[in-house]
């Protein structure tokens, strides 16, 4: 009994202490105690912070005015006769994150449409950096302009020297009656995607647009949009 007594008096001192102050309190000699006393420390000691994961910040945090990232000479050359050689905005909840600009004219019996969609991707700690996401953007993107409407014989090729990674998409559309000859490119710079759409038809006598023509226009624009991201702002009208 004497040898119980100091233990049963710390015990009962105890009592009277908050709970996260147990362990400090439930020191002793007995060798039955120590797997307790252990149990109670790891109760005790504060949680360790939990870490985030973190993520590379993306190099672009807004995206230019859409309808300034092409010249007025450019749209000049690839659409004569635009309604608007500014462009034509096409509506969008947040023009920081997702643009697309509309240019299109009819020269005689020859006609040309050309579209340029921007999309900014954030960096985010639960979905990855902003220049991944881009990039599995851009392949989806590439995929749609080879099935997108009624489509035929798509050739998709990658290319290089249009920003980080680009695609192009060669197709062909007939539109009651017409040919037309789709463009498409598909790059990314940093966490901005570019889809450029580049199409042309023949109307009446006129014949098809070279395929092969249009689309190095429509790289050559591609590398100009690239550029107008770069420097953030308009490349002028």
């Amino acid at each position: 009994m004497h040898r119980s007594a100091p233990r049963l008096a710390r015990i009962l001192a105890c009592a009277t202490v908050p709970v996260v102050l147990v362990a400090g309190c439930s020191s002793g000699s007995d060798k039955s105690d120590k797997p307790d006393d252990k149990k109670a420390e790891g109760s005790a000691r504060p949680g360790s912070p939990s870490t985030s994961p973190t993520v590379e910040a993306a190099k672009f945090s807004k995206l230019p005015d859409v309808c300034t990232t092409l010249s007025g000479k450019t749209i000049d050359d690839l659409v004569p006769k635009a309604q608007s050689k500014k462009g034509k905005a096409l509506p969008s909840a947040d023009t920081n994150t997702s643009a697309s600009c509309l240019w299109s004219g009819l020269d005689g019996f020859d006609y040309r449409s050309l579209t340029v969609s921007l999309k900014l991707f954030r960096s985010d700690p639960g979905l990855g950096s902003g220049d991944r996401r881009a990039g599995e953007y851009a392949a989806q993107q590439a995929s749609r302009a080879a099935t997108a409407g009624k489509v035929t014989d798509p050739k998709t090729e990658k290319v290089a020297g249009i920003g980080d990674e680009a695609t192009t998409v060669s197709a062909k559309q007939k539109k009651d009656g017409d040919d037309f000859r789709d463009q498409t490119v598909v790059t990314r710079t940093a966490n901005v995607v570019i889809t450029l759409q580049y199409d042309g038809a023949g109307y009446e006598t006129a014949k098809a647009p070279d395929a092969a023509a249009l689309l190095k226009d429509a790289k050559s624009a591609a590398k100009e949009a690239v550029g107008a991201i770069a420097k953030g702002t308009s490349s002028g009208v």
